[in-house]
Parts: structure tokens; sequence; C-alpha cells
């Protein structure tokens, strides 16, 4: 298990849009990491009030996060140029943990693949393609 200070030293993401907490595994070709979702997250000070709702978007983003950490090498900054075949599947709602999943499906040149999925409490809660490269800084 690595925690957000070695999430921090792969990305350059920072609070408050840092939404990896920390990674649970990483090997070549895939990694796994999770956010906790808390009550009291400012995102849920409008999304919705009295209703809170982990926004989806924010799911993507933390997905691409998680590639991020998989694929990017030191000096570059991560770039999300696509997303194919989204689907939301469950609500998300706090408190809960998200966990991660990402699995890098092709190459070619600086552009990646990349199957990703977001689970609550076991069940599939977003299932997307995501489309990754880097700039080299």
């Amino acid at each position: 298990m690595k925690d957000k200070e070695y999430v921090q030293e792969r990305i350059p993401h920072r609070d408050p849009f840092l939404l990896v907490d920390g990674v649970t595994s990483i090997g070549e070709t895939e990694a796994k990491a999770y956010r906790d979702i808390l009550e009291d997250d400012p995102v849920f000070r409008g999304h919705f009030p009295g209703c809170p709702i982990y926004p989806g978007v924010l799911i993507i983003e933390g997905l691409a996060q998680t590639a991020g950490i998989l694929l990017l090498k030191p000096g570059t900054t991560p770039l999300f140029v696509g997303i194919e075949k989204a689907r939301f599947k469950t609500i998300v709602k706090p408190p809960c943990r998200l966990e991660y999943s990402i699995r890098l499906i092709g190459r070619k040149m600086n552009l990646a693949k990349i199957d990703a999925t977001a689970f609550v409490d076991g069940k599939l809660s977003v299932k997307a393609v995501l489309l990754v490269t880097s700039l080299e800084q």
C-alpha cells in the first residue's frame, strides 16, 4: 500500500484537485488506487445540498490521475485527451471508499489507451476507456 506522499511523488496534482488518496497495487500495465469520499468534502456544498452525490466527472478525473501514477515519467505533465464509452452505473454517496482500477490496453507513440473502472462497496460505479498522454516540461 502506497500513501498520499507516494501519489504526490508520481503526479503533479495537489489539493484540492488531488483525487487519489493512496495506491493499493501497481505493476507494469495495471494499477489500483483509492479515494476516501467523506461527508465534509467541499464538493458537497454544491453537489447537492441535502443530497450529497460525488460528481461522475471527478470519478473520471480520479481514474485519469491513477493512470498518470502508472504511466508518467519524471519531468512530464499528464494530459487527459479523451473518453470513450463512459458509463455511470451507481451513485457515489459519502462516506465511502471509491476504488480505482486501471489497465493499459495499448500505446501508439505517446498516446495510451486505458481500461478504467471505479467501484464502491464492490459494486461497479463507473466504466470507461480513457486516452492519456504527457507533455515534456
